[in-house]
Order: C-alpha cells, then structure tokens, then sequence
C-alpha cells in the first residue's frame, strides 16, 4: 500500500531524481514550455508551482527578511541565477496579478501529447501559463 507516499519514484534514486527535477524546473522557468514523458511533467509541475509560489510571496513579503528567507527556498533549488532572477522579477510580478494575493497553484498546465514512438511512453506538453 502507498500510504503517505506524496510523489513519484520516476524509476530513479533519490539524487538522480531531485537533480532531474530541479534541471526540468530549469528548463520549463527558462523557456516557459518543455516536452516530457506525463509522470515526469506531473512531477515538474508540482514541484515548479511551489517554487512560484515562493517567489510570490517574497515579491509580496512585508518585512525584507521574509522576502529574503523565501528567496534563499527558491536558490536551495535553482542554481541558475538569471533564471532564479526571471522569475523573482517577471513571473511573480505576472502571477500575483494574475492570481491574486491568497491563491497558491495553478501555474501550469499539461496537455497530452500522444506516444512516444520508441517505446510508447505517454507524452505530454508542459507550460507555463500567460
């Protein structure tokens, strides 16, 4: 039984997985759009939209050390500086308009995109949305 069991294994060790997903993460805030197998885009988006919202709250962070602390979450995961950058000042910028102050999630959105022709993995289009 899977009681408790929050994500995927993705058929990797612990390391290798996490280092996917922050690469992954990387790569859909870079270029707002990756194709990937569906787990692995279902992954991606969750662990993406926290990191959004992280940024959002620290784009709306009264005091500066909140702001600070929220940004250290989003560096733990994003090596990149100008991608972390992009996102502190365009995408949580964009969100918060978008979304509003009180709502968290809803960044993404995965459309299918058929079968992989090697192996007929399901494919899937993950996005960032406008």
């Amino acid at each position: 039984m899977r009681h408790k069991v929050r994500s995927r294994t993705l058929g990797r060790q612990t390391g290798h997985r996490i280092a996917m997903l922050r690469n992954m993460a990387t790569s859909l805030l870079r270029n707002e759009q990756i194709v990937t197998t569906l787990p692995r885009a279902k992954e991606v988006a969750r662990f993406t939209e926290t990191l959004i919202t992280w940024a959002r709250k620290a784009h709306g962070a009264a005091e500066p050390a909140d702001a600070l602390a929220c940004k250290r979450r989003v560096f733990r995961h994003i090596t990149d500086r100008e991608v972390a950058q992009d996102l502190f000042d365009n995408l949580a910028v964009r969100f918060s308009e978008r979304h509003g102050d009180n709502k968290c999630g809803g960044y993404t959105r995965i459309i299918h995109n058929g079968f992989r022709k090697g192996d007929g993995a399901p494919m899937a289009v993950l996005q960032l949305i406008r």
